[in-house]
């Protein structure tokens, strides 16, 4: 399985993919207009379960310093521009998602 995580950030989507197949979309919160979420391509480098803080359940973080995609402690965020330039997931969403990818696997972020 070549698993890779396509992000856009105008749609609010995360879409797993394996090799070419979609898996899976899922809804997301992005970045705000003052610190948006970095477009490019980056790859998973860790995961933390339980973070604290507002990181919800999960943390992956990814080669762009200080960014990840994570859960969230506020669920009313998914769908809109609100984070500091993370990728928020709902919490069950973030533990499915990191069940399905290894560290390494790679993230385009476009908008």
């Amino acid at each position: 399985m070549v698993a890779w995580i396509d992000v856009s950030t105008l749609r609010h989507e995360l879409k797993l993919f394996d090799d070419q197949r979609l898996i899976k979309t899922y809804p997301i919160a992005t970045g705000k207009i003052l610190t948006p979420t970095p477009v490019g391509t980056y790859t998973i480098i860790n995961k933390q379960r339980h973070p604290g803080g507002p990181f919800g359940v999960l943390w992956m973080g990814l080669s762009r310093p200080h960014y990840g995609i994570h859960g969230t402690n506020n669920p009313a965020s998914i769908g809109k521009n609100v984070s500091r330039g993370c990728i928020r997931m709902f919490n069950h969403d973030v533990l499915e998602l990191s069940s399905k990818v290894r560290i390494g696997t790679k993230v385009v972020i476009r908008q």
